[in-house]
């Protein structure tokens, strides 16, 4: 077995089951491990601490599979792939939706792999060197565990390249997929586009968020931005919203848009193609308001290191989005940046209420859906993090 031995006192965070190993802890490496392959992990005294997967391109060195001493084989991707569907199986026996995340990455013990089910299809997304390596075993799993149709690969995410690992796509078990496919949730329904809709075709993390917006929309001027295909628009006419305007920057994504809402018989949307900081801006500069503001930007700060050009970005159109609001409007605002923590965006809100000249108040702190849960070993797996802000008055 190839053994990954650590730098003295750099142990610590594995004993807490943190499960990342990162290049400045690793002493040396013992024997010549391929990208992927399963390294003993042990301290400078030689104790056995996990099993881990080397990437020997990435800054984390590697990712653990596993703290027991147990071989990493077929059988142990089944029994992590059994679980994590298990623990989903209340949310699609409750009827409420046949779309949800099956596996979430570390949180499920499953580093750099998640997948997606939406009705009869898997979506497959490997994102690091281990999960790379077990491809087959991992399709082959999911096959089983699930009896969807098909396992359709989407590991085109651009962290790939951190692992030194090139774009995949395309069909790995079952039959082929012809055109897009229909999500059902909470009454709605939504085409996805597997080969193409970003991320794995849909935003499933903001399952819950639609539904709180859904309870908040009635009577109530809504703009929605970065609309994306519609699924914040379309829960505002479903609750109720006396009109809906709608920011996408994405041509496509707003024809998609458009078939959701004719496809649920909900066409009163104002469809805007436009960069939403112009259009904003735009918005600002004729006196526009609304009751009720979306804002679910993009991933701006995937690491730490982007947080500060993040930060003017995000306190931009969160400023924008006050100055638009009328008294007693709703401000719902997200980041889904790794980058930057829920502190530092609930301060970058706050100053940007500060400069809009409002006086806001939290009403609630919102997160991804429970099907991406997040483990108390791996904070960084909070990536989701958003504020519903109702202004009371002005300054």
């Amino acid at each position: 077995m190839h053994k990954l031995v650590l730098k003295p006192g750099r142990e610590k965070s594995l004993k807490r089951r943190h499960p990342w190993i990162f290049s400045g802890a690793v002493a040396r490496v013992e024997g010549e491990p391929a990208p992927g392959d399963t390294v003993d992990v042990r301290s400078s005294s030689g104790e056995f601490l996990a099993a881990a997967a080397w990437s020997p391109e990435s800054q984390i060195r590697a990712r653990v599979w596993g703290w027991g001493e147990r071989e990493i084989d077929a059988s142990f991707f089944h029994e992590r792939v059994t679980h994590a569907v298990q623990a989903r199986a209340a949310l699609f026996e409750s009827g409420i939706t046949d779309a949800a995340r099956l596996v979430h990455g570390e949180s499920d013990g499953l580093p750099g792999i998640v997948a997606d089910r939406y009705a009869d299809t898997v979506v497959l997304q490997l994102l690091s060197a281990g999960a790379e390596r077990w491809r087959e075993a991992l399709a082959d799993a999911l096959t089983r565990v699930t009896g969807a149709a098909r396992v359709w690969e989407r590991s085109d995410a651009d962290v790939r390249e951190l692992e030194g690992l090139a774009p995949r796509a395309g069909l790995l078990r079952g039959a082929p997929l012809a055109g897009s496919l229909t999500l059902h949730e909470h009454g709605l329904a939504f085409g996805v586009e597997v080969h193409t809709g970003h991320k794995t075709g849909f935003y499933l993390d903001q399952r819950d968020n639609r539904m709180r917006l859904r309870a908040l929309a009635k009577d109530c001027d809504v703009l929605d931005c970065f609309s994306y295909t519609g699924g914040f628009a379309l829960n505002a006419l479903a609750g109720g919203a006396r009109s809906v305007t709608a920011v996408e920057s994405s041509a496509l994504a707003l024809e998609h848009a458009r078939a959701n809402a004719g496809a649920n018989g909900l066409a009163s949307v104002d469809w805007v193609e436009g960069d939403v900081f112009q259009t904003l801006r735009r918005f600002r500069d004729q006196g526009r308001q609304f009751d009720l503001i979306v804002l679910d930007p993009p991933k701006l700060a995937p690491t730490a290191a982007h947080a500060e050009r993040a930060a003017r970005a995000y306190k931009d159109i969160n400023l924008l989005g006050f100055k638009l609001l009328r008294p007693g409007g709703v401000l719902m605002t997200f980041s889904c940046s790794g980058g930057v923590s829920p502190e530092l965006f609930q301060k970058i809100v706050a100053g940007a209420a500060l400069d809009a000249g409002v006086n806001p108040r939290i009403e609630a702190w919102l997160h991804a859906a429970s099907d991406h849960p997040v483990a108390l070993n791996f904070p960084e797996g909070e990536y989701l993090k958003g504020l519903v802000c109702r202004v009371a008055d002005k300054c």
